[in-house]
């Protein structure tokens, strides 16, 4: 049956309406032996279904069931926005002419794909000004790369990833630059201004070998990057840096100046940072410094160390396994983190906590003064470890001037063996007769000539009782005195934790 153009259409409206129908139930558990369905009289095969319906699809722009030939179809609303991307967002850095085997310089074709990344606009920005480069990725393919030159970033971008790969500096590598530098260089300064230019920066998986010509990774100005399973060796400088910016989180790497495994004989010669964070807010979790003057630097506030592992240089002969060098305001925790005949270092230190770590071989920590400000300290549960050369578990640094403001320092409930304790609360009891007991802290409370609160009990052998009273605190000792001899144990504890202007 043919469907005209002239007129008839309501006429044939059902049998149209029918045929839709029939089109859309149809299936092949449905169908009839002969493959056939009977619809109005008439015998229409599944094939010619399929054609009937691509015809009336086609037709739709010339016939309308309800108004005839000259009545538009009904409108539909606009289909939503969407983001067209004609490729894949994955960029292969060979198939910019990237040498995977090291032979040659790479670094101009690594540095065409991350143009093309950032060669992208998806009309979204992350923080105002940072377009939205919707998780594009520059792969290195598994291979390892020589560069003359360090990788560089376009002026701004984010919700990128590098990953995949290793990067090696050659010879003619600029010195004292990093390999990746995920920075905006100022013309006059060469300095990036104050602003965020990057945010949500992944670099992952890559091994980084510096070649002894300067630094692994430079973040600076920039926001939530991830630096996440990287290995960092043979730097001068550091082997990351961050400077500025906000949330760099620092995960499962690990970083040496030297590839060792501890007992290095250069050890001595060791230089450079592992680490070093000259920004607020970051975080360094399950990390590794195997070899380096200092392990972690952190010159910022509200910073977070948790399960790192020190053995960089060690202490005795200079080095340090992390340095907060923000006198005043240092705002940092270190946490269950092992410092491996390397120790603590803090200036002017002020809300610092450090808390269930391990000291391995006569390593400590040390508060050193610089403006004579000490304040909220904690430096408990910790484990110390030395070899009985009689060195405190805590030490203080008053070379250059004496810590004249102490306010809420607690050094407690730390466990210590073949190291010497110091802490800021002690108890002891002396047992004897006589009308004085003299009770002596000085070989353990952490600072000199204060006792901020005492507390004795004097407890007679005998069932007798006599008068007593606290004659003397001073030096760090407690001296107690009775109205007449008596066979007594005097338990005595004091605190060195309030509150404490010194003179």
């Amino acid at each position: 049956m043919a469907i005209s153009r002239n007129g008839g259409v309501l006429r044939r409206l059902p049998l149209l309406l029918a045929l839709v129908a029939a089109v859309l139930s149809a299936s092949p558990a449905g169908a009839c032996a002969a493959d056939c369905q009977h619809l109005g009289g008439a015998t229409i095969s599944d094939n010619q279904h399929f054609r009937r319906w691509d015809f009336l699809r086609h037709r739709s722009d010339r016939l309308s069931i309800f108004g005839g030939p000259s009545a538009s179809p009904p409108s539909l609303p606009p289909p939503p926005p969407s983001i067209s991307i004609s490729h894949s967002r994955i960029f292969h850095v060979t198939d910019y002419g990237a040498d995977p085997t090291g032979a040659t310089d790479s670094s101009p074709a690594i540095s065409r794909a991350i143009s093309d990344a950032f060669n992208y606009s998806s009309g979204l920005q992350l923080m105002p000004g940072i377009p939205n480069l919707g998780g594009a990725e520059i792969h290195l393919d598994g291979g390892v790369y020589l560069l003359n030159s360090p990788i560089t970033f376009p002026s701004t971008g984010g919700n990128i990833k590098i990953h995949g790969g290793s990067l090696r500096a050659s010879d003619d590598f600029p010195a004292n630059r990093y390999i990746i530098e995920l920075q905006s260089y100022s013309p006059s300064s060469g300095i990036s201004p104050s602003a965020y230019h990057y945010e949500f920066v992944t670099l992952s998986g890559l091994m980084l070998d510096a070649n002894f010509r300067g630094g692994g990774i430079a973040v600076v100005n920039s926001l939530r990057t991830l630096i996440d399973g990287c290995y960092i060796v043979h730097f001068t400088s550091d082997g990351i840096y961050v400077h500025g910016g906000h949330e760099t989180f620092i995960r499962s790497s690990f970083l040496g100046q030297y590839i060792t495994a501890g007992g290095d004989h250069r050890e001595k010669t060791f230089s450079g940072t592992g680490i070093r964070l000259m920004g607020n807010d970051n975080s360094v979790t399950d990390v590794v410094i195997f070899s380096a003057e200092t392990g972690i630097l952190i010159a910022g506030a509200a910073n977070t160390i948790t399960g790192v592992h020190c053995y960089n240089k060690a202490t005795a002969w200079g080095g340090v396994g992390i340095h907060v060098k923000v006198a005043g305001r240092s705002q940092t925790r270190i946490l269950n983190s092992y410092m491996d005949f390397t120790g603590i270092l803090a200036e002017d230190p002020v809300q610092l906590v450090i808390a269930g770590c391990y000291f391995l071989g006569n390593a400590r920590v040390t508060l050193r003064s610089v403006n004579g400000v000490m304040r909220g300290v904690n430096i408990v549960d910790n484990i110390f470890s030395g070899s009985g050369y009689g060195v405190d578990i805590v030490g203080l640094d008053e070379s250059s001037k004496r810590f004249v403001v102490v306010d809420g320092v607690v050094v407690e409930r730390n466990s210590v063996e073949g190291m010497r304790l110091r802490s800021t609360a002690a108890t002891a009891s002396v047992e004897g007769k006589g009308t004085t007991w003299t009770v002596d802290f000085s070989s353990v409370l952490l600072f000199e000539n204060r006792i901020d609160q005492m507390q004795y009990t004097l407890a007679p052998a005998e069932s007798t009782f006599t008068n007593h009273a606290l004659r003397n605190v001073s030096d760090n000792r407690v001296v107690i005195v009775s109205s007449a001899a008596v066979r007594a144990t005097v338990h005595v504890s004091v605190s060195q934790s309030m509150n404490f202007l010194k003179a």
